[in-house]
């Protein structure tokens, strides 16, 4: 356990559980770090057959923090190493040989409904939201966004939440494709998540693994032709004074005056 996450072990179940809802469980320099390793110890483990991701209190997680933002603005040599570690956790994730269930809480926000997104199975409250307004602070949608978001819901719909930001209800999230189990309450989504993953840790592994592979052949070369652009675009927004307005306008809580640059 860090101070960022947990990782427990059951049979062959993992389960990595975000245990920072004092700051709604950010992706912040730490948590990328401590998630990628994370990850790489349950691939190490011969006896897990699939991960659960789940957090700690009403939020999944809200994804970036306006100071780690800011501080990628602030610092070139920064903003290169967030990015770098961006792609890392996200080719973690699509790498991973065994089926990953998260079990959605509350909402997932950003980089939080990318990592959501990169799973087998979503299973979610009815309260739970995904949503990526990244558009909405003055960011591309770089961090694996523009992968899984067509991928989950189609072209057409990504391009019109990833472009506005607006929120997803679980129930519209489900109809859309985006959501794949639905319960009645938060508390049920954990239960419900390790039951779904527990009935694909009882099949056969060189049967499930070797079919997820296939499947997500799909979304890592999407990756290739997307990812490095996506993220080199969000690199040059981070350097924008649409950037800072965005996030002083909501400080302040008046209307934005946004100037391309």
């Amino acid at each position: 356990m860090t101070d960022t996450l947990a990782v427990d072990y059951d049979g062959p179940l993992a389960q990595i559980t975000l245990t920072r809802p004092e700051v709604l469980n950010r992706f912040d320099p730490e948590l990328h770090r401590d998630f990628v390793k994370a990850l790489g110890e349950v691939r190490n483990r011969r006896d897990v057959r699939a991960l659960v991701l789940a957090a700690n209190g009403n939020v999944f997680s809200a994804g970036g923090s306006f100071d780690f933002m800011l501080a990628c603005r602030a610092d070139t040599s920064f903003r290169i190493a967030a990015l770098d570690e961006g792609r890392l956790l996200f080719h973690a994730l699509i790498d991973l040989p065994i089926p990953v269930v998260t079990a959605l809480n509350g909402d997932a926000i950003g980089l939080g409904a990318t990592v959501v997104l990169t799973s087998d199975a979503v299973v979610a409250a009815r309260s739970a939201g995904l949503s990526d307004p990244h558009v909405a602070i003055g960011l591309v949608a770089g961090d694996g966004g523009c992968v899984v978001w067509p991928a989950a819901a189609g072209m057409l719909r990504a391009k019109r939440h990833l472009l506005t930001g607006d929120r997803l209800t679980a129930e519209d999230a489900f109809a859309m494709g985006l959501v794949t189990d639905l319960v009645d309450t938060p508390e049920e989504a954990l239960p419900a998540a390790r039951a779904l993953a527990g009935r694909m840790a009882a099949l056969p592994p060189l049967a499930v693994q070797g079919t997820k592979r296939a499947l997500n052949r799909v979304i890592q070369q999407r990756a290739g032709e997307v990812l490095d652009l996506s993220f080199a675009l969000e690199g040059q927004s981070m350097a924008s004074d649409d950037l800072c307005e965005a996030i002083d306008a909501f400080k302040q809580k008046r209307p934005p005056a946004y100037e391309g640059r």
